[in-house]
């Protein structure tokens, strides 16, 4: 790696406020090497900073969710909820993959997974700060300065992807003060290979997310496949599975309440270092707000798809994401509910603010910067709040269409010169989403969710809703749900782009081609074009100048906090980081007042098991359960298979699927879930109660020998 130690002064801080705490970039262990060793880690933590070796080498992105190589065939495991919707693009009513899961008995019938699947194998981190704001960026402000980070940053991109089959991307850390670009080997033949039943993967379903104990086996498998020259390839009959350098072995010992345990995986996105105003907007509107919208989402897809399987299907992948979310954001309230956070988070701004005005130099140098970032997030949030319902007010087919007609406008400029996300390297993402469609859109289901949006919508003064929007719709006060069903039922019936040729067609299609059609979604698309650069251009205004003054802001705080003796870890931004812990349960702080032990067991699967719905156990698995067939799987002083287990683990959305690891770098598990009472640390650490939740290496294996047969896969892992 180049230039690979993080710049900040802060980093040569040697202690951390707790041990549990923190999302630490690979290149920052060395920092906490002490601690590392202290909890019990027994490898080098400086062999943790090298990305190709073993075992961060091992590591990978599904762009998502964190996965890792478990075998030299390329084979990667994951969570379960992380290849559903590959499941359920393979599913059809008369093979529900979903239902009974799926296992290939050799490498022939391995499924191609949905559309847009791909694998990630990091190979390079680089501090590119200097470069994304240079000199001459570093004097511009607003739009100007938005578009020159821009530049830059597909400059070096598109240097760093000379290297065919890479993908390259910049990143922001502490909130725009730094940079780094990461480079990916991007594998684009991904196939399932293993799942297994819905009662399994999924067992406890939305009722038992987010809750301990928890039985759910939330594990399965993709393999990447690559050209018979070991290149990236899209596709192919012909190609071979991928042989990584580096792949994770399993732990032959069993883990034990207290041990050292550590999860490396890709957390997508923590909030620690916002603004108390921030903190104000997001709980106190834009999470209630966005609650709401999730129930009314769910009650009408379970409406509208009750009388058809593929419907049901079709949202299946939908449906799980959103309850996710859902019981997330109604968990993070709950916790909120009450709490002293936003107070706190104010008196801790306030004297971050007393510690900059109580210097002359620190006043000039973050002064005003502080209370400008403060007025422009404001700004932002009240742009947020005005175009909550617009943006759930659009078609699924009339958003593909303005995304098409904007990359056809984009494809007349120089590759370079187009928008970042509308370049050549950006079709294959635009080809996966129009043949994505087919297998997760129904024409009733998307009106009655868009309808329900649209109401709201237009309940608003129009001094509140966006004008060129409802013209081109034909939205005017005081319309009636029957009027507006209407105006959907016409635009609906003018397009063909439900049609998968009809839809492909248009990504080679030019502005003219869309000019010239008669297609409502592809006119509503042409129509709404000029105002919507409008808008962007003025939304750039607002994002530059907020980026500037961000910076500072937290240039600022790192000083302060490093003032005080205290390290800094960057917030999350789906880039790789390694949290490490122990193994362990809690006997405080519960709902019920009763300790949550560290491990759950298959004892626990039978007394749950219905027979439907969420909690539908497979036979097989119910039988090799009352049978006590459990072989070598049996933990000693459980005497009986563990099923899952807590960990004292700094996780968040992202590190689903993430390697849990023992001391010696072995796997011993998938993190794969948080405690409802604890995912409000993603803004607020709270190391009393964080726990993560992860699938226990031993019953992922006892499941696919004693029940699913997958004795191939096992061997293949070196876990016979």
């Amino acid at each position: 790696m180049k230039k690979t130690l993080i710049t900040l002064a802060v980093l040569n801080i040697a202690s951390v406020a707790y041990a549990d705490e923190g999302m630490w970039m690979p290149q920052q262990l060395p920092q906490v090497a002490k601690e590392l060793k202290a909890a019990g880690l027994k490898l080098d933590p400086n062999s943790l900073t090298k990305l190709t070796e073993f075992p961060m080498g091992a590591i990978v992105s599904l762009g998502g969710c964190s996965a890792s190589f478990v075998s030299p065939q390329g084979l990667v495991a994951t969570n379960h909820h992380c290849v559903y919707g590959s499941v359920a693009y393979n599913s059809k009513p008369e093979r529900n993959l979903l239902a009974n899961g799926f296992l290939a008995n050799s490498l022939e019938e391995e499924l191609p997974a949905a559309p847009g699947s791909r694998i990630f194998v990091t190979k390079e981190v680089t501090n590119v700060s200097d470069k994304i704001i240079d000199k001459d960026v570093a004097r511009l402000t607003g739009k100007k300065r938005v578009d020159a980070i821009e530049k830059n940053s597909k400059t070096l991109v598109a240097e760093c992807e000379k290297d065919a089959g890479h993908r390259c991307n910049v990143y922001p850390y502490y909130g725009g003060l730094e940079f780094y670009m990461i480079k990916q080997m991007e594998i684009r033949d991904v196939r399932l290979v293993h799942a297994p039943a819905e009662g399994v993967g999924k067992f406890g379903g939305d009722t038992d997310n987010w809750m301990w104990p928890r039985h759910t086996g939330d594990y399965g498998f993709y393999r990447a496949y690559v050209s018979k020259d070991g290149k990236a390839a899209d596709y192919s009959k012909d190609n071979v599975p991928y042989v990584p350098k580096h792949y994770l072995k399993l732990a032959k010992d069993g883990l034990k309440e207290g041990d050292f345990v550590m999860v490396l995986g890709y957390p997508g996105r923590t909030n620690r270092h916002r603004l108390p105003s921030e903190v104000a907007y997001t709980f106190d509107w834009n999470y209630p707000a966005f609650v709401k919208a999730s129930g009314e989402a769910l009650s009408i897809i379970a409406k509208e798809t009750a009388d058809s399987p593929d419907a049901k299907l079709k949202y299946a992948s939908q449906v799980a994401g959103i309850n996710n979310y859902y019981k997330n954001r109604q968990g993070m309230l709950d916790s909120y509910a009450g709490s002293d956070f936003l107070a706190r988070k104010t008196k801790e701004h306030e004297e971050l603010k007393t510690w900059i005005n109580s210097n002359p130099a620190r006043a000039k140098e973050f002064g005003d910067d502080i209370v400008q970032v403060e007025k422009l997030i404001a700004e932002r949030d009240a742009q947020g709040k005005r175009d909550f319902f617009l943006e759930r007010s659009f078609p699924r087919l009339l958003s593909t269409a303005r995304a098409l007609y904007r990359l056809a406008n984009e494809s007349t400029k120089p590759d370079a010169e187009r928008k970042a996300g509308y370049q050549v390297r950006d079709l294959p993402r635009f080809k996966a989403g129009v043949e994505a469609v087919e297998r997760n859109y129904v024409e009733n289901v998307d009106k009655a969710l868009v309808l329900n949006s649209l109401k709201q919508y237009a309940a608003q003064p129009a001094k509140d809703r966006n004008a060129d929007f409802d013209s081109i719709m034909g939205i005017k006060d005081g319309m009636s749900e029957a009027d507006l069903k209407a105006l959907l039922d016409k635009i609906y019936a003018g397009s063909k782009l439900a049609d998968k040729a009809s839809r492909a067609a248009w990504l080679s299609a030019k502005p003219e081609d869309f000019k010239a059609s008669d297609d409502s979604f592809i006119k509503a698309a042409v129509a709404m074009y000029p105002a919507s650069l409008k808008r962007e251009a003025e939304e750039e205004e607002l994002a530059g100048k907020i980026q500037q003054s961000y910076a500072n802001y937290m240039k600022a705080k790192i000083a302060y906090m490093k003032s005080k003796g205290q390290a800094v870890y960057p917030d999350a931004n789906s880039t790789l980081r390694v949290t490490f812990g122990k193994v362990a349960g809690r006997d405080h702080g519960t709902a019920d007042g009763l300790a949550w032990a560290a491990f759950t067991t298959v004892n626990g699967i039978p007394p749950k098991a219905t027979g439907q719905g969420e909690f539908n156990a497979p036979a097989a698995q119910l039988a090799a359960i009352k049978a006590k067939d459990f072989g070598k799987y049996v933990d000693p002083h459980l005497k009986t298979v563990p099923v899952a287990y807590l960990a004292t683990l700094d996780i968040t959305g992202g590190n689903s699927g993430s390697a849990a690891l023992n001391a010696k770098g072995e796997l011993i598990g998938l993190a794969f879930d948080g405690t409802l009472d604890s995912i409000i640390s993603d803004w607020d650490y709270n190391k009393a109660n964080t726990r993560s939740i992860q699938v226990d290496l031993r019953y992922m294996l006892w499941q696919m020998k004693h029940v699913d047969k997958a004795d191939r896969l096992i061997k293949e892992m070196g876990a016979e």
